[in-house]
């Protein structure tokens, strides 16, 4: 994907950090059923447990900014697994559902198998257990496929581009072979994963003429191909409206070999629209981030590596929850009030106001400084 210099500044440091809630008052119990200023519930947290990654996707972290010397986050500012934890079950307190772990790339994490079982124990206030994924590259998926599941992980999504080994190489940047991330995918399926999920990010010009031969690829293994359209990630990519592939000229791609038919979302605020291949070969996901927004039915928080809380995908400030944790005089009670408000007061819709104040798609000026994807995953 073609790249943009832009100059390297430590963007961590630009963000508007709101202070967290006021928490003199009464506390403010969980019942399960928080729900935001738009009456969005709570029901999915997305939790980054590292800002490290061995690719240099050049959409996601290029090297013009993520290089040799970038300034990634010491070790002690990392919340730790049991604080980790411990915000997951407060979460969980208030509904959530869904935990995804996501980085940079999370593998990366030293021993995040224990983090997992300890999250795999946790219960809704319905008393089901969390459904429990992972974002990952792949690369490392040969050697951690089999732990991970025997942690306790339910679900994996697979980031993955291209197939053609030498664009593939071009995308991460970091000359990694396509055929490392398929075994991965390969050794996924072996140990036993309930869903394996595929993520291609398509770019028009740059990987568009692999949307067919992913879709191919992919049909009647039981792994369920996603397409996401190219979007604005922060001020990596140097994002722009023409580099968009719109989701129904992906699905007309693909229709015209192989016949596909819609399937009803499964429940509220699901990214994806789903098409089922006629002849049962499984089915695609077409996620739609830039030309159908979604925020109506978000139901997603988003918890940085350090600790803040964010809102959206394209905040422009968090909450640091971490100061909360860390602070010897304040109990759980105490966490759920401060998790409970910021929800509560929760008005988020970027993509929304973004498609209503520049029909072109091109960002808006005051959007000159959001969070990065890979600070809070995607």
């Amino acid at each position: 994907m073609s790249r943009k210099i832009i100059p390297v500044a430590d963007w961590r440091t630009m963000l508007r950090d709101r202070a967290t809630p006021d928490l003199s008052g009464a506390p403010v119990p969980a019942n399960g059923s928080l729900t935001d200023a738009r009456a969005r519930p709570l029901r999915d947290l997305r939790i980054s447990v590292t800002d490290r990654c061995n690719f240099r996707c050049v959409y996601c972290m290029p090297k013009e900014i993520f290089g040799k010397d970038h300034p990634f986050l010491p070790h002690s500012h990392l919340l730790t697994f049991e604080e980790i934890e411990r915000l997951a079950r407060v979460f969980v307190a208030h509904g959530v559902e869904k935990i995804r772990l996501t980085g940079g790339e999370p593998l990366l994490r030293k021993n995040i198998e224990y983090l997992i079982e300890r999250l795999a124990t946790l219960r809704t206030p319905h008393g089901k257990p969390l459904d429990l994924t992972l974002t990952t590259n792949g690369s490392l998926l040969t050697r951690k496929a089999r732990s991970l599941r025997d942690a306790g992980l339910t679900r994996l999504t697979v980031s993955l581009d291209a197939l053609d080994d030498t664009l593939f190489r071009s995308i991460n940047d970091v000359d990694f072979p396509v055929t490392d991330v398929l075994a991965g995918v390969d050794a996924a399926r072996e140990a036993g994963f309930e869903s394996i999920k595929v993520n291609m990010v398509v770019k028009r010009g740059t990987n568009d003429h692999e949307i067919v031969p992913m879709a191919r690829h992919f049909r009647g293994s039981g792994v369920v191909l996603r397409f996401i359209e190219y979007m604005d990630v922060g001020s990596s990519n140097g994002w722009r409206m023409d580099d968009v592939v719109p989701s129904a000229e992906v699905v007309s791609r693909i229709a015209a070999l192989y016949p596909v038919e819609p399937v009803a979302p499964g429940y509220r605020g699901e990214t994806a629209e789903r098409w089922r291949y006629l002849d049962g070969q499984g089915e695609v996901g077409l996620i739609s981030s830039v030309t159908h927004a979604f925020c109506g039915d978000c139901t997603r928080a988003r918890l940085s590596t350090e600790g803040k809380m964010y809102l959206c995908l394209f905040a422009s400030q968090g909450y640091d929850l971490r100061a909360l944790v860390r602070n010897p005089d304040l109990d759980d009670a105490a966490l759920s009030s401060a998790v409970a408000q910021i929800w509560h007061a929760r008005d988020d819709h970027y993509s929304e106001s973004r498609a209503a104040h520049n029909e072109a798609g091109q960002i808006r000026q005051d959007d000159a400084r959001r969070v990065e994807m890979s600070y809070i995953g995607g």
